[in-house]
């Protein structure tokens, strides 16, 4: 059984959603610091002058350092959720697939969420949505999971009897840190990276600009065809020893 462990990001690009197909159970890392200026908490759709940032402020309850990502509250009082409706509406207005999205999407912004349940409900409905069956578990709802980086990736995967791990390649700094698989090769789980060839599909304003959240796919060519495009970059997973990385 695979397994990946990832970060809620707020409108993840097609690869994240990629790599959760590719698994049986997709663990929502929701229980770890939140990093400023993260995929966490902004990402970009196209306009017709090229990328547009979309940020959700974080109300300052706490230290940075000491603000995990469950815990972490949107500042309403920036009125961020209209501010990006507004954008997302004026910027994929003639879009093929604009009412029927919109309208999906405009229910989460209508709730008052903390940061990881707002990315989190929008991660998996997606996925449902699109046709991705994959399992969701939240790492937060874990007993006891400790240590640090993949020490504690490792005991995720124990608790839920996972025997592979698939990585973003990302990750292989920390994970070779002191040797090539780091502590999943020893304990005996199976790592893989995860390899992605973005795919081209119709987009708004000219020029296809590659590694936008999910709405750009899904204004575009709508849920029922998002799947398979999203596949169509799909490569092999690469295994751990034959990534081409050179610890620094």
């Amino acid at each position: 059984m695979i397994c990946a462990i990832m970060q809620p990001t707020y409108i993840p690009w097609i690869g994240y959603f990629d790599m959760i197909d590719k698994v049986d159970i997709f663990v929502v890392y929701d229980d770890v610091q939140l990093s400023k200026r993260s995929w966490q908490v902004r990402n970009r759709i196209k306009g017709s002058s090229g990328e547009i940032w979309l940020t959700i402020p974080i109300k300052k309850t706490k230290k940075r350092e000491d603000l995990l990502i469950k815990d972490a509250s949107p500042n309403e009082d920036e009125n961020w959720k209209q501010k990006h409706l507004k954008t997302i509406e004026f910027n994929y207005k003639k879009s093929p697939h604009f009412q029927e999205v919109f309208n999906f999407l405009i229910k989460f912004y209508n709730n008052n969420y903390n940061l990881s349940t707002f990315n989190s409900l929008l991660i998996t409905n997606i996925s449902k949505k699109i046709g991705i069956q994959t399992k969701f578990i939240f790492a937060s709802g874990l007993n006891n999971i400790l240590g640090q980086k993949d020490h504690r990736l490792v005991n995720i995967c124990k608790e839920i009897n996972a025997t592979e791990y698939l990585s973003p390649q990302g990750s292989a700094e920390y994970i070779n840190e002191k040797n090539k698989g780091g502590e999943f090769v020893n304990n005996n789980i199976e790592l893989f990276y995860h390899d992605y060839e973005h795919p081209i599909y119709p987009q708004l304003y000219g020029k296809f600009i590659p590694y936008m959240g999910i709405y750009d796919l899904l204004f575009n060519v709508g849920f029922d065809n998002a799947l398979e495009i999203i596949q169509k970059g799909r490569k092999e997973n690469i295994y751990y020893t034959d990534l081409a990385y050179e610890n620094k």
